[in-house]
């Protein structure tokens, strides 16, 4: 009995070099992306933050905004590979949420008063979300990006 050799693999495709345009478009692509989410959440969570249920609030428009707003940051850092890529879509859906805060319908009544909690709190919370997930990227040390 002899035993035969394995037959070798047949040689693998090499892969093909990286194209830096098409990196650069994904990267923009990225940012991008994360701006709309960011608007499209603050707007969504605006909306949410009005329900009750037999008179007692729902704090749905917190958990989105944390949920969110957490998904929306490592989304950012992820495309773009920069942990600069959070501030874009925080300060976007930061300014959002101010520009509720402070103006007033044509009744006269503002988006977020003064007293209510379910949006003071999601405006807490939303900023909470991409502070944690900032703090806790510094604290995983720099990204290595594979070219």
């Amino acid at each position: 009995m002899t035993l035969e050799a394995p037959a070798s693999a047949p040689p693998a495709d090499l892969p093909s070099p990286p194209r830096p345009g098409l990196d650069l478009l994904i990267r923009v692509g990225g940012v991008v992306v994360s701006l709309l989410a960011a608007v499209v959440t603050a707007l969504l969570e605006l909306f949410l933050t009005p329900l009750h249920i037999g008179g007692v609030p729902i704090f749905v428009a917190v958990l989105l905004a944390a949920a969110a707003n957490y998904g929306i940051a490592w989304f950012a850092v992820t495309t773009v590979g920069r942990r600069w890529a959070v501030a874009p879509p925080w300060g976007l859906w930061t300014a959002v949420m101010f520009f509720a805060a402070g103006v007033r319908t044509p009744e006269g009544d503002y988006l977020i008063g003064a007293e209510d909690l379910v949006a003071l709190v999601t405006i807490l919370v939303g900023s909470l979300a991409f502070a944690v997930f900032t703090y806790r990227a510094i604290l995983r040390g720099p990204i290595v990006t594979k070219l």
